[in-house]
Order: structure tokens, then sequence, then C-alpha cells
């Protein structure tokens, strides 16, 4: 038996912190809850608290102190644990590295495609005997990338509209040879967190996008960077989505209101 949710636990946004930011400072009248599901612990207690005037629920996807490598994250205990709360929204950020010129360290990117190239997580909610096909054709919610664009814009921050997230298995870096074969997939950026956490969010018919941070060059570029650049570029980055974050959640639609896009019904007709 699942504990049962205190109502001051509940939210209808969430932030999924990622590499640089696991600590909830812009939430206010914040408090931790610990929350149990089928599939195990999240990767941290969750935060819920107020940014902005909206009730908002904030989980580092790797632990506060980054405990938990990509490949180990329990991807399913994350949403399911959002998701039991009443999120009806994900903002989830993540440290990106770049497969194009174009996309430089300190940029934004609110990805529309990802490429999976992940090797043994778990994916789905549905193993039997109730079976889904989610449609992953477009992965990242529509109205919520738009929402970011328009406050990206607004602050100033340069950002690309678009962008195809090539996931890696992790926690390793790609070969040089990799790297070159991912731009030759039409990659953009690449990470190791989106998936399956972007699937998940689909199954759970959940709004999901993604902000995600570009800290350096993948290896193909061959452009060396030290330790210092990365932590320097991260920190600037964390910066930008805390002033994203601040400026988009107010404009998220609340309860009652039309989100003009199709994700609460994903499961339409997925289910068999």
């Amino acid at each position: 038996m699942l504990a049962p949710i205190p109502n001051d636990a509940r939210a209808e946004i969430g932030i999924i912190g990622g590499s640089g930011l696991y600590d909830p400072e812009i939430v206010r009248n914040a408090k931790e809850f610990k929350i149990y599901t089928p599939y195990g612990r999240p990767s941290d207690n969750i935060i819920v608290g107020e940014v902005e005037g909206r009730r908002v629920a904030f989980l580092p996807r790797h632990g506060r102190g980054h405990k938990i490598p990509p490949h180990r994250i329990n991807y399913r205990a994350n949403i399911w644990a959002l998701k039991s709360i009443g999120v009806r929204w994900v903002i989830a950020v993540s440290a990106v590295g770049s497969l194009r010129e174009d996309y430089r360290p300190g940029d934004i990117v609110f990805p529309d495609q990802f490429i999976d190239m992940t090797k043994k997580r778990e994916y789905t909610f549905f193993e039997g005997p109730v079976v889904a096909h989610v449609s992953m054709a477009d992965p990242f919610c529509p109205t919520l990338r738009k929402l970011l664009a328009e406050a990206a814009e607004e602050a100033g921050i340069r950002y690309h509209g678009s962008g195809t997230y090539v996931c890696i298995e992790g926690p390793r870096f790609s070969t040089r040879a990799e790297s070159k074969l991912w731009r030759m997939f039409g990659a953009d950026i690449i990470g190791m967190t989106l998936v399956p956490e972007v699937v998940l969010a689909r199954e759970a018919q959940m709004h999901y996008a993604t902000i995600a941070m570009v800290t350096d060059y993948d290896v193909w570029a061959e452009k060396p960077v030290t330790a210092e650049e990365v932590a320097k570029v991260m920190a600037e980055n964390v910066e930008k989505a805390k002033k994203l974050l601040r400026l988009v959640i107010p404009r998220i639609p609340k309860p009652g209101e039309r989100p003009g896009c199709g994700c609460e019904e994903s499961l339409r007709e997925a289910l068999i």
C-alpha cells in the first residue's frame, strides 16, 4: 500500500533539474516530500512550493550532489511520482554537448526531436497485460516549447527553437567516430538523460519540454575545453534556466484552460 499524498504536496507544474541545477532556489515556501512509487524511490525527495504564484514541484534528476549516473536513474519512479502529486506540465533541464558549429556553448536549445541510442533502460509503464504503443512522432509539447521560446526572446537569451537531441547510454562520452556519426544522423545536440524520460511523460499524458543547455562542443569539433571553462558556461546556463523558468511558469495554461495540444490525450489510440 502506497502512502496517501498530502494536500500540500500537490503541484501542477514539475521541474526536473539536471546537471548544475540541483537545488530549487526559485521555489518559495518550499516543503520537502518523500514520495513512494510502484517502481521504487525517485532520484530524491520532491520539493513543492510556489514560483510566480503557481504550485511547482522540483525534482533533481541525479539527486542532490549528482549522486546518480544517467544510466542508473529511476526514470519511471521520477515520472510516476510527479504524476501522482498532480503534475501535468514538466519542464526538464539538462546539460548537452553541441554537434553543430552554430549551436555554441552558452546557447539554449528547445529540442523538437530525438534519436534514441540508449541500450538497457526501462522504457514503459505498460509491460502487460495492458499494452500501449504511444506515438512519438512529435515527442515534445508544442505549447510548452512555444512558451519557452517566447520567454527566451523576451529575456534576450540566445536560443534555438528546434533541434534533434541524440541520447546515448553513458556514463562515458562518445568516441570521435561516434560523434561524427551522430552528426551524419542529423543530430544537433547530445546528452544522456532525455530517454526514456520524455517517453514516460508521454505515456503519463503529461506536457513535456526540455531546456537543453549547451556546455561545450562534442569531440567531433576537436576543440579542447578545460573543466574550468565548462564550469563557467554551466554556471551561466543555470542562471539563464532560472530566468526562463520564472518567465514561463506563470504563462503555462491553468486547469480548465485549453492548452491547444493533444498531450493529455496521448493514450486515446495507443492502448491495445
